[in-house]
């Protein structure tokens, strides 16, 4: 990773710890992305979910309506990242246990 992008992410970083609540971050991601980078990065989330259920990177593809490419550079961050899209699912699949059972 370059020193300039180290440092752009840092910043970003930065940014978005200066947001206390959820409501924050709600507007601010309505005010700084558009609809459609919003839909991509969910969609890149949404294929590294079901890539991590031990589906093809084609099924995943046919599945998501996600081109091949976006899918396969997606399985590869998952498999050699550094670690956070795993991180997020889990929490994500933790959270949604957690609640169920408390809507119980």
């Amino acid at each position: 990773m370059t020193r300039a992008l180290e440092k752009n992410i840092t910043f970003l970083v930065n940014v978005f710890r200066t947001l206390t609540n959820e409501q924050e971050l709600s507007l601010f991601f309505k005010d700084i992305f558009t609809e459609a980078e919003i839909a991509e990065f969910l969609g890149r989330l949404r294929v590294a979910q079901v890539l991590s259920e031990g589906k093809s990177q084609r099924t995943v593809a046919k599945e998501t309506g996600i081109s091949i490419a976006t899918v396969t550079r997606v399985n590869k961050w998952l498999k050699r990242g550094n670690g956070t899209y795993q991180l997020v699912i889990d929490r994500l699949k933790n959270k949604s246990e957690t609640d169920k059972h408390q809507s119980q």
